[in-house]
């Protein structure tokens, strides 16, 4: 049974902490099952969200645009899909795969190195703010809890621990993203990688997993066929879509990714009559687009 944690010096953020304990009915199944599960779970959120599939979104603290945008659209991806998006709310990576998915209306949780009732990096308050309110923040250290850098290695275990699949999307090569890929090939559980610039320092980890037998990114609607999650169904597309906005969803169905341009070619249409289609198939939820390619979007 859940309880309360009370402080003694009580605030309102720690009025809202709660715990669960190993071995209780609420305590996450998978988290359970690793080598040194936590004891018990200090939290303030929606614990609930971690009965759904979760998903380790991590990378480094300074990273590239591109890196941002790609762990931006993951996070969004797999929120859109039902997936709990999990990360350390760290600058980076962490905080755009969690914003990603609080963008789309859906799950995420972050694990905190200390207690739920600190903020660090105290940058990310507001990110804080939301995921107390919209999603859930989560410890294995009692209320009051320095960041202390030695605990954060050990949280790591948690947010792999959480999860069928951790996706690293830019590591450099010291990176605690590392830690947590390792642990959770430890744990039996999925790694993926997002292949990067080899010339660039930035992604000397995520390359090395790719190296190491970690499962590239080509797109990213590879993350989505080992977690079971299906692409956007024909049926419902020929139900929804116009002739023409059907022909495009087929061409991207058979190519996973097209430009605008290659697509203007398949249709023998100028960018101006496209370009509008291809707006309303985003709104309508079958597309996306991104660093000038167009999508399949799974819905």
């Amino acid at each position: 049974m859940k309880g309360v944690y009370i402080m003694k010096e009580t605030d309102s953020i720690t009025e809202r902490v709660q715990v669960v304990k190993l071995g209780e009915p609420n305590y996450p199944e998978l988290l359970a099952e690793i080598r040194r599960p936590p004891k018990q779970l200090f939290y303030i959120g929606r614990l609930e969200m971690l009965k759904a599939m979760c998903v380790a979104v991590v990378g480094s603290r300074t990273t590239t645009l591109y890196g941002r945008n790609v762990a931006t659209q993951i996070g969004r991806r797999l929120a859109q899909q039902g997936a709990t998006v999990v990360s350390g709310m760290a600058l980076g990576i962490d905080s755009c795969a969690h914003r990603g998915a609080l963008e789309a209306k859906g799950n995420t949780a972050a694990v905190f190195g200390c207690g739920v009732d600190r903020c660090y990096p105290p940058e990310n308050q507001k990110l804080k703010s939301r995921l107390e309110e919209g999603g859930l923040v989560l410890s294995e250290y009692p209320p009051g809890t320095a960041p202390n850098r030695y605990n954060f290695p050990e949280r790591n275990r948690i947010i792999s621990g959480l999860c069928l699949m951790t996706i690293v999307v830019q590591a450099r090569n010291r990176s605690g993203a590392l830690i947590t890929a390792e642990q959770a090939a430890d744990q039996g559980r999925e790694v993926m990688a997002v292949p990067g610039n080899i010339d660039s320092q930035y992604n000397l980890g995520n390359n090395k997993l790719i190296k190491e037998g970690a499962m590239p990114i080509i797109s990213i609607d590879d993350i989505l066929e080992p977690l079971g999650l299906n692409r956007a169904d024909e049926r419902r597309a020929k139900e929804t879509l116009s002739d023409t906005e059907f022909e495009i969803f087929s061409m991207l169905s058979q190519r996973g990714e097209m430009s605008i341009d290659e697509i203007c070619m398949c249709l023998g249409k100028k960018p101006a009559y496209v370009n509008p289609i291809l707006s309303v198939m985003e709104m309508k939820g079958f597309t996306y687009s991104a660093l000038g390619k167009v999508f399949l979007a799974n819905i």
